[in-house]
Protein backbone atom coordinates (compact mmCIF):
# COMPACT_ATOMS: atom_id res chain seq x y z
CA UNK A 1 0.00 0.00 0.00
CA UNK A 2 1.08 3.57 -0.59
CA UNK A 3 0.29 6.15 2.11
CA UNK A 4 0.63 9.94 1.76
CA UNK A 5 2.95 11.59 4.31
CA UNK A 6 3.90 15.17 5.19
CA UNK A 7 7.53 15.97 6.04
CA UNK A 8 8.53 19.31 7.57
CA UNK A 9 11.89 20.80 8.49
CA UNK A 10 12.20 21.52 12.21
CA UNK A 11 14.91 23.44 14.07
CA UNK A 12 17.10 20.35 14.44
CA UNK A 13 15.88 17.68 12.00
CA UNK A 14 12.87 16.63 9.94
CA UNK A 15 9.47 15.49 11.15
CA UNK A 16 6.97 13.24 9.41
CA UNK A 17 4.11 13.98 11.74
CA UNK A 18 1.14 13.59 9.46
CA UNK A 19 -0.03 10.45 7.68
CA UNK A 20 -3.62 11.45 6.77
CA UNK A 21 -4.91 7.88 6.60
CA UNK A 22 -3.17 6.79 9.84
CA UNK A 23 -3.68 9.43 12.56
CA UNK A 24 -1.02 9.34 15.26
CA UNK A 25 1.64 7.73 13.09
CA UNK A 26 4.76 9.94 13.36
CA UNK A 27 8.56 9.85 12.97
CA UNK A 28 11.54 12.20 13.16
CA UNK A 29 15.03 12.01 11.78
CA UNK A 30 17.82 13.55 9.75
CA UNK A 31 18.60 13.79 6.93
CA UNK A 32 15.27 13.78 5.09
CA UNK A 33 16.03 10.27 3.82
CA UNK A 34 16.35 9.21 7.45
CA UNK A 35 12.88 10.44 8.35
CA UNK A 36 11.50 8.76 5.22
CA UNK A 37 12.95 5.44 6.40
CA UNK A 38 11.65 6.04 9.94
CA UNK A 39 8.09 6.85 8.82
CA UNK A 40 8.07 3.80 6.55
CA UNK A 41 8.95 1.64 9.56
CA UNK A 42 6.42 3.49 11.76
CA UNK A 43 3.66 2.87 9.20
CA UNK A 44 4.53 -0.85 9.03
CA UNK A 45 4.43 -1.11 12.85
CA UNK A 46 1.20 0.89 13.01
CA UNK A 47 -0.46 -1.46 10.51
CA UNK A 48 0.89 -4.50 12.36
CA UNK A 49 -0.58 -3.18 15.61
CA UNK A 50 -3.95 -2.57 13.97
CA UNK A 51 -4.02 -6.14 12.66
CA UNK A 52 -3.03 -7.51 16.08
CA UNK A 53 -5.96 -5.59 17.58
CA UNK A 54 -8.33 -7.04 14.98
CA UNK A 55 -8.66 -3.75 13.09
CA UNK A 56 -8.53 -3.85 9.31
CA UNK A 57 -5.94 -1.31 8.09
CA UNK A 58 -7.50 1.46 6.02
CA UNK A 59 -7.08 1.53 2.29
CA UNK A 60 -5.12 4.70 1.48
CA UNK A 61 -7.51 7.45 0.38
CA UNK A 62 -5.38 10.61 0.66
CA UNK A 63 -3.27 12.03 -2.10
CA UNK A 64 -0.81 14.87 -2.32
CA UNK A 65 -0.93 17.62 -4.93
CA UNK A 66 0.72 21.00 -5.30
CA UNK A 67 -0.93 24.16 -6.53
CA UNK A 68 0.78 27.25 -7.85
CA UNK A 69 -0.25 30.76 -6.82
CA UNK A 70 1.07 34.13 -7.85
CA UNK A 71 3.64 35.52 -5.44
Amino acid sequence: MRYAIVIEKTASNFSAYYVPDLPGCIATGAPVEGVEAEIKEAIALHLEGMRADGIKPPIPQSRVEYVEVAA
